[in-house]
């Protein structure tokens, strides 16, 4: 077919490009799909532990990740403030990930164990007390409402449905791991968790 037949035919035209356009997609599906499979949790990456697992409910359900990213970028102003730029190890657990674009705060991926517990208590009751610019908004109910531990064991089972390692005794064990547990412990727990396994350097 002569290249004139082809730019006056809108039929033929069509055809060839939605053609050209499917050898595209899957030249850059495929290999994504089988590197997908490939991607292996970095050393001491494991499924959150109960209490992490809700806190990290509580930060999705929050719309955490609407000001705050989990993804230190390769680019070197990052590196040198967040420390060592993200890995897909290190998500692996993660069903949604929280990666993120946002940062109207800072990004998250590697706060686990900058801050003292009390210290996020004070923060997440009322940010202004420890950081007076802080435009976050306050989240005093966490402090009252409860971890259901019903919930996260049946989080945690639907979990080990889709791949995660849990094994049936985590499962079982989680109602005592988040009896008592507020909301806020739970969040904090998850906070504290954050880049805990990352790459140093």
């Amino acid at each position: 077919m002569s290249h004139e037949k082809v730019e006056t035919n809108v039929g033929w035209l069509a055809i060839l490009i939605a053609v050209v356009i499917s050898f595209g997609g899957l030249a850059e599906i495929v290999p994504l799909m089988y590197q997908a499979e490939a991607v292996k949790p970095l050393p001491g990456v494991k499924p959150y532990p109960p209490l992490e697992l809700a806190g990290r409910d509580v930060y999705v359900r929050e719309g955490c990740y609407n000001c705050h990213s989990q993804m230190v970028r390769t680019l070197r102003f990052e590196t040198e403030r967040f420390g060592h730029y993200s890995l897909a190890g290190e998500s692996v657990y993660d069903r949604p990930f929280q990666w993120g674009s946002k940062r109207t705060g800072p990004d998250l991926a590697r706060i686990g164990g900058r801050y003292s517990d009390d210290w996020h208590r004070v923060h997440l009751l009322n940010p202004r007390d420890v950081v007076p610019a802080s435009n976050m908004p306050a989240y005093p109910w966490l402090e009252k409402a409860m971890v259901d531990p019903a919930v996260v064991a049946r989080r945690m089972k639907a979990l080990q449905a889709l791949g995660d390692p849990y094994s049936d005794e985590d499962i079982e064990g989680a109602a005592a791991a988040v009896a008592g547990k507020s909301e806020m412990d739970a969040l904090i727990a998850y906070l504290q968790g954050l880049g805990r396994n990352a790459p140093k350097g």
